[in-house]
């Protein structure tokens, strides 16, 4: 997942300029581009390869600033998360930023990866500075 979010970030980050610096913050950013997909189709389906990576950007920015590693999804797990792949946090917690993202493109700013990450349990003491 990382060399694959290295050249998503690569590619966004020159066409557009979006500081995705990998950055607590830059959730922020995250949110208002899956905004920005939003307002522009209500089609998923039109826009899954950007939400797809941009979940994994979130997941890279959880393994870089809270400690936690990418994991492959068990079937079981795939089928209650529709995601091949998530992160462990430290305490063994499964998240799925990738269906984060997803949702908050469904739902709107009810759902947040920015605030998701803010409300994270087990996180990685010396991640967390």
């Amino acid at each position: 997942m990382r060399s694959g979010v290295a050249e998503f970030v690569r590619r966004v980050t020159a066409r557009n300029r979006l500081p995705l610096d990998y950055s607590v913050a830059s959730l922020r950013v995250v949110d208002r581009v899956v905004d920005g997909l939003r307002s522009a189709t209500t089609d998923s389906r039109s826009v899954s390869a950007e939400l797809f990576w941009l979940g994994a950007y979130t997941g890279e920015v959880l393994v870089r600033r809270a400690g936690a590693v990418w994991v492959d999804f068990d079937a079981e797990q795939r089928k209650l998360f529709g995601q091949p792949t998530g992160v462990r946090m430290p305490d063994g917690r499964i998240w799925n930023p990738i269906g984060k993202v997803a949702k908050r493109f469904e739902m709107g700013r009810e759902e947040s990866v920015q605030r998701m990450y803010l409300l994270l349990h087990g996180r990685g003491r010396a991640a967390v500075a």
